[in-house]
């Protein structure tokens, strides 16, 4: 192809701004977990979308925000990382929330690796605010970072979203394309599967629990009949969070089970037989396999 485009937007911000979201509505397909707890994604998770003759790959990076364990260190670390290897940042803002501690915590450091760069602001969830509080907000933020262009979107509803990719595309480096058209994530379908069950476990489960547990596809078998076994691991730190998982008489994981299958089977447009084990494991938030298979690195979690 002659005179195409690519390069790598990275979305920052932080967590429940509501990256995932506009990741998914960006590449048309749901590449990145999405629900309505905090701090959900964890693997620096690249989505590709064509506008024009630009290739654009998205890195949705996990949420910004205090460390206080490994886990979040290495999150937080992924997400920086992210940002300063990505061609443009965008950095996005909830709408109702406005200028949050949260969000002039980040300025500083956005000043560091927004150097050289194209750095551009998204407001989401612009449907919560009047237009008078969104011209403030705009005014504000802009006044406290030179924003190359600022977006007023809605992620959910998409609105401004393809404002926002059309000026993203026109600000990709020219070069060849890095993926092959039809391919929207670099993900091995391995870890998408994992993140599609965990997904479904954040859901069903209280706040507190899904941190304490992981998901790891162990083994993919393709199947003469054109079907797929998965099989899955769901490690958790505790002996009565493994109860919780499972639900009583099984309820829990079943219905986990069903709706991962099921969501796994439309993305992959062909039969899945999923299988799901619980496993106990009290240190796994301090074993590197863990980190690896979540797409995070291990050392990034040293204080």
């Amino acid at each position: 192809m002659s005179n195409t485009r690519a390069g790598f937007v990275a979305l920052i911000g932080e967590p429940n701004a509501g990256k995932s979201t506009l990741l998914n509505r960006m590449v048309g397909a749901k590449v990145s977990i999405v629900t309505h707890k905090v701090q959900t994604t964890r693997a620096r998770i690249r989505g590709v979308a064509i506008e024009g003759d630009a290739q654009i790959v998205f890195v949705d990076t996990p949420g910004l925000f205090k460390p206080r364990r490994r886990l979040d260190r290495a999150m937080v670390a992924a997400a920086w990382g992210g940002a300063s290897d990505a061609d443009v940042v965008v950095l996005m803002i909830e709408a109702h929330r406005g200028i949050t501690e949260g969000v002039k915590t980040l300025l500083p450091r956005l000043a560091e690796i927004g150097e050289g760069r194209i750095v551009a602001l998204a407001i989401n969830k612009i449907d919560r605010v009047k237009t008078e509080a969104l011209l403030q907000l705009t005014k504000e933020m802009n006044d406290a970072y030179p924003f190359a262009e600022t977006f007023m979107i809605s992620a959910e509803k998409g609105h401004g979203c393809d404002a926002l990719r059309a000026w993203l595309g026109a600000k990709m480096p020219e070069g060849p394309w890095l993926y092959p058209e039809d391919q929207i994530a670099d993900l091995p379908m391995r870890m998408i599967a994992a993140e599609m069950t965990r997904e479904k476990l954040t859901l069903r489960l209280h706040q507190e629990l899904p941190y304490e547990l992981t998901v790891e596809t162990e083994n993919w078998e393709e199947r003469e009949d054109g079907s797929a076994r998965v099989d899955q691991i769901v490690y958790v730190a505790r002996d009565g969070h493994k109860g919780i998982v499972l639900g009583k008489g099984g309820e829990t994981i079943k219905s986990v089970s069903k709706a991962s299958r099921e969501e796994l089977a439309k993305f992959l447009d062909r039969k899945v037989h999923l299988f799901l084990q619980v496993k106990v494991r009290p240190n796994w938030l301090e074993e590197s396999e863990r980190y690896s298979e979540m797409g995070l690195d291990f050392k990034d979690g040293n204080t």
